[in-house]
C-alpha cells in the first residue's frame, strides 16, 4: 500500500492498465524503460490494474517484464479517486503532489513519457 505522501518531493507516474486492454500492451515496454531510466533519480512509477483479476494482472506483469510496483484495483477505489474511466490512462504527479499531466489513452513513444518527466525534474 502506498499514498502520495509517501513520495513527497518526487515525481510520481501512475499508470492505469488492464490485462484485457489491447492498447495497454503497446506502452508497457516504454513505461518499463522510462522507469529504469529514472529510478535512480527518485522518480516513482506505480501501476494500477484496473478492474482485473489478480491472476491475469500478474500474468500481464510477467509477460511484459514490469518491475515497478503494481497493485490491483478490482473495486475501482483508486481509479475513481483519479477520475479514470477507461484504460490506459496515466497520471503524472509533480513534486508538490499536484497532478501535472493526465494522459488519456496510451503513450505513443518513450519520448512522450520522458518529456513529461524531464519537464517536472527541471522545476
Amino acid at each position: 500500500s502506498y499514498t502520495l505522501s509517501d513520495f513527497e518531493g518526487r515525481v510520481v507516474v501512475i499508470n492505469f492498465w488492464a490485462s484485457w486492454c489491447t492498447t495497454c500492451k503497446y506502452e508497457a515496454e516504454e513505461l518499463e524503460t522510462a522507469w529504469k531510466m529514472y529510478e535512480d533519480d527518485g522518480v516513482v512509477f506505480l501501476g494500477v490494474a484496473y478492474q482485473d483479476s489478480l491472476h491475469k494482472a500478474l500474468e500481464y506483469i510477467d509477460t511484459y517484464g514490469i518491475t515497478y510496483p503494481n497493485g490491483n484495483d478490482t473495486q475501482g477505489l483508486i481509479s475513481r479517486k483519479y477520475g479514470v474511466e477507461s484504460v490506459p490512462e496515466t497520471v503524472v504527479v509533480d513534486q508538490e503532489g499536484y497532478v501535472a499531466y493526465y494522459k488519456i489513452g496510451m503513450y505513443n513513444s518513450l519520448e512522450e513519457i520522458t518529456f513529461q518527466i524531464e519537464t517536472l525534474l527541471r522545476k
